[in-house]
């Protein structure tokens, strides 16, 4: 056994300390409930957990047999081959730009708040995202991130704030004020447009696959793994139900969702702010202001270091320009910095220069696109799942390499349609913007798949992890 192994515990302070609770509790609960299903959505947190659990499944049981630090990606090229490998690569990288330029757009508008609440003068939305993006840019560029112990902190903070509100809630409401058949019946779940509910809570999930990240690393990883991953996608879940479920019981399952709709159009973040004002004082607002802009920011630039590796790798391995490969004297990805920094600021320009909403649009439509990317990447792993352990028959068990996997592809494609069929709702019915958003998916794949000559076998081996 390694000295310095990883065990569970030290695996889930790595996964969790880089979630951000806040940006699902300030940032997206408003548009869940207000645009989704209501006081319904609690219920799509835990339907979601469910299903993914159900995923991971088949998921850590392949981390036995392959060098998984890709991810998803090295289990799609492993079980579908090399072209698949590579639309699957594209798929993430499509997935991890969309979700960064989300966050950009909440950043925006947090910052601004923030500015406009504490110093009483207001500021473009847009100002902000792009200082974010020039700040991401200069650290990117010279290989600085933060590091595990300060997103530690910022996520020790954060849960305690919300734990304080969940029982502050409890305390001035009471066990009166909770209302369980109206958040977690399947009546109240699929009430109004679930697919957006559950959209946002599968992007409180982002992240969760880290865990095979660190297999070569964890001590016993046949048995660590699974058991960090299981326990990191219930946490997560049951803690966001649970917070989620405060705020509707705050305002009252049947008032809930005209609550939310009313802050939409002016300050969605004042949805969650205001009752934690009324139930901790004024300190805990201001404190969830700078946690959730903090937090924003380390999610940005964790994204952004992700990316430009990706870039870098990609570009080693011919499916992009070669010069997206070279490093500066920092021995950090400058070019693929630079790239991926302006694919941020033309991304985000459209909607600074039309006017519309960072938060009701910029942070909705990209967190809808990021989320059904996902979904597909998902939907993509269970296959491979089942198809490498048809033709690797390593494992016995016909559980975790045939019947979880494939209950996993069927609950993900009835997701994706949930999803793709509400998507109108994040895009104000827009046709031409949920096809404009949509196609990028395929696209994205269909550029991954042609860009690889030869075989489309790919090898069981550490090689699975290349183009990751």
């Amino acid at each position: 056994m390694k000295r310095d192994a990883f065990g569970v515990p030290s695996i889930l302070f790595f996964v969790l300390s880089a979630q951000a609770p806040l940006t699902s509790i300030v940032g997206a609960a408003c548009l869940a409930i207000a645009m989704g299903n209501g006081a319904g959505a609690p219920g799509a947190y835990l339907a979601v957990g469910l299903v993914v659990i159900l995923f991971s499944v088949g998921f850590t049981t392949i981390t036995r047999h392959l060098d998984t630090r890709g991810g998803f990606f090295a289990v799609i090229r492993a079980g579908l081959g090399l072209r698949s490998g590579a639309g699957g690569s594209l798929l993430a990288l499509l997935s991890y730009n969309a979700v960064q330029f989300a966050m950009y757009g909440l950043f925006g508008a947090s910052m601004a708040g923030l500015i406009g609440r504490t110093a009483g003068f207001s500021s473009p939305w847009w100002v902000w995202s792009l200082a974010a993006i020039a700040l991401v840019w200069f650290l990117g560029s010279r290989k600085v991130e933060l590091g595990a112990r300060v997103l530690a902190v910022l996520v020790a903070f954060e849960l305690l704030l919300l734990i304080a509100f969940g029982i502050g809630v409890l305390a001035t409401r009471g066990l009166s004020s909770l209302d369980v058949a109206g958040s977690f019946s399947p009546t109240a779940v699929l009430a109004g447009a679930p697919g957006v509910a559950i959209m946002f809570a599968i992007a409180s999930m982002f992240g969760f696959e880290s865990t095979a990240i660190y297999a070569g690393e964890a001590k016993d990883p046949k048995r660590t793994i699974p058991r960090a991953t299981y326990i990191a996608v219930t946490l997560i879940a049951v803690f966001l139900a649970l917070v989620t479920w405060m705020l509707v019981a705050y305002y009252g399952a049947a008032q809930v969702q005209d609550q939310a709709t009313q802050v939409l159009g002016s300050d969605p973040a004042l949805f969650a702010l205001t009752p934690l004002e009324s139930v901790l004082g004024g300190w805990a607002s201001t404190a969830a202001d700078v946690l959730l802009c903090t937090s924003l920011f380390a999610g940005v630039l964790a994204f952004h270091n992700m990316i430009t590796r990706y870039f870098h790798a990609m570009a080693g391995s011919c499916l992009f320009p070669a010069i997206l490969e070279r490093t500066n004297r920092h021995q950090a990805p400058a070019n693929a910095s630079a790239a991926q920094s302006f694919a941020a600021c033309a991304a985000i320009a459209p909607f600074a220069i039309l006017g519309l909403d960072p938060v009701a649009k910029l942070f909705s439509w990209f967190s809808g696109l990021a989320v059904a990317t996902l979904i597909v990447l998902y939907t993509l792993t269970s296959v491979a799942v089942i198809a490498y352990f048809r033709r690797h028959p390593v494992e016995t068990g016909r559980w975790a390499t045939l019947i979880a996997p494939g209950l996993s592809t069927v609950l993900m494609l009835g997701i994706l349609a949930l999803v793709l069929n509400n998507f109108g709702v994040l895009t104000g019915g827009d046709a031409t913007t949920v096809v404009l958003l949509l196609i990028t998916i395929p696209v994205s794949f269909a550029l991954g798949w042609s860009r690889v000559r030869g075989g489309t076998r790919a090898p069981a081996t550490a090689e699975v992890a290349d183009l990751a």
